[in-house]
């Protein structure tokens, strides 16, 4: 199994742009060297799987050089085929049991917006880690279930596996979430698609 316990130092939960512009790599680079990243998802909805392969391959070189943890969404095979150090699952994909066939003891964590019932069924499943969301309004899935804060108070007390938050979240809004709980922040487009902030200094905006 993948030691994923929290580390106080790095809380972020980096979700991949949707789309791979010229800069991509460098821009990774340079996010990831603030050292505030634990995890690293490549989800790429667009992509054919022989795509993904490719680009998880040279994302991959990146997260290792500074010890983070690649996550490809969706799909433990492509995981698999790139020696990932896990995949994310949303409640349409994959089971965690056909997923853990394929990955073995590698990382596999479950979005389960903002049920208790989800949760406590993906924990009896095996799963690694457990998502919430979404927290407030998200440009990357505008039509997401929403969750409340009550959800965070309820996990802490009763899931044993760390807690991942998604949803919108922002430097101006993501304490109170750790506050309620969370053990890491998902964040994507307040990184890859801010308007005012570059994505080496908008990952610094997380302290």
């Amino acid at each position: 199994m993948v030691s994923i316990t929290r580390n106080l130092k790095r809380l972020v939960y980096l979700i991949s742009p949707s789309k791979i512009y010229p800069n991509f790599y460098i821009d990774l680079n340079k996010v990831l060297a603030s050292k505030k990243v634990f995890f690293f998802q490549l989800r790429l909805k667009k992509k054919t799987p022989g795509e993904v392969v490719k680009i998880a391959k040279k994302i991959k070189n990146i997260t290792q050089k500074y010890n983070v943890k690649l996550i490809i969404n969706d799909n433990s095979l492509i995981a698999k085929k790139v020696n990932a150090d896990g995949c994310h699952l949303g409640q349409n994909d994959d089971t965690i049991e056909l997923s853990r066939k394929n990955i073995k003891k590698k990382i596999i964590g479950l979005t389960c917006h903002g049920s208790k019932e989800l949760a406590l069924k993906a924990l009896k499943n095996k799963c690694d880690y457990v998502a919430f969301g979404s927290f407030f309004k998200s440009k990357l899935k505008p039509k997401a279930k929403k969750a409340n804060l009550k959800i965070l108070n309820w996990a802490k007390k009763n899931i044993k596996v760390p807690i991942v938050v998604i949803g919108g979240i922002t430097d101006k809004n993501y304490k109170k979430l750790i506050n309620a709980g969370a053990n890491y922040i998902a964040i994507s487009t307040f990184i890859w698609n801010n308007p005012f902030l570059k994505p080496e200094i908008a990952i610094k905006r997380f302290i």
